[in-house]
């Protein structure tokens, strides 16, 4: 499974909109970086096989 990478510039443009942040050209690439680490690190479960048939966990009620 060949999974597309996302576009961190414009994720990260969107999150600081919605966030109404103002961050400057070295914190934006410290976070690319970091998204990136955080990606590959997510890479092996996100294409770890599951069977259709495995149960989804519960939904906890108080």
């Amino acid at each position: 499974m060949n999974t597309p990478q996302p576009d961190w510039d414009a994720y990260l443009s969107q999150m600081e909109q919605l966030l109404a942040l103002e961050l400057d050209d070295t914190r934006r690439a410290e976070l690319r970086v970091q998204f990136r680490r955080i990606a590959a690190m997510a890479s092996p479960l996100l294409e770890f096989p599951l069977d259709d048939r495995i149960e989804i966990a519960g939904v906890y009620k108080a």
